[in-house]
């Protein structure tokens, strides 16, 4: 999803996220799963890396709506 940013290969994407790329990760989540994401600072500052990222996501889309 990243890579879509800017048009890159995947293999272009370096493993850490700055704040550019992460406000348009979260935006293309919430387009792509059709629900608004509220996420806390904790949360975000776990976003800093793809892999922290994938991790924080799945935590957050594993949730109902709305919680």
């Amino acid at each position: 999803m990243l890579a879509g940013y800017g048009e890159r290969s995947p293999e272009q994407v370096r493993e850490r996220i700055d704040s550019l790329e992460l406000a348009w990760l979260v935006h293309q989540v919430e387009q792509r799963h059709g629900r608004m994401l509220d996420l806390d600072d904790d949360v975000l500052m776990r976003m800093t890396t793809v892999t922290g990222a994938v991790e924080a996501l799945a935590e957050v889309l594993a949730e109902p709506a709305g919680d």
